[in-house]
């Protein structure tokens, strides 16, 4: 996978958690249990069940952040060796 899929992993991500969660919530609401309730009920439980039911794509979005981590680090890195005035063979 390259980083060009993170934003749409991460908004597929969030978007599917937030769903679970409503889905808990609703069915608490055809249960007839209060709205807020049903509410913090449905984060408390489907929060947690969320990173396990989409544990493919929790990874997949974990893998991209590190990337894209990665990427930056060498991008800082290689800004400070040339405010250093560092050449690019790595001499002063």
């Amino acid at each position: 996978m390259s980083d060009n899929h993170l934003p749409r992993d991460l908004t597929l991500y969030l978007l599917a958690r937030f769903a679970l969660v409503g889905v808990i919530g609703g069915g608490l609401l055809l249960a007839n249990v209060p709205l807020l309730v049903a509410l913090l009920v449905g984060l408390l439980v489907g929060l947690p069940l969320g990173m396990l039911l989409f544990r493919s794509l929790n990874a997949r979005v974990t893998a991209g952040l590190a990337r894209r981590n990665e990427k930056r680090a060498r991008a800082r890195a290689e800004l400070r060796s040339q405010l250093r005035g560092d050449r690019a063979d790595g001499t002063a």
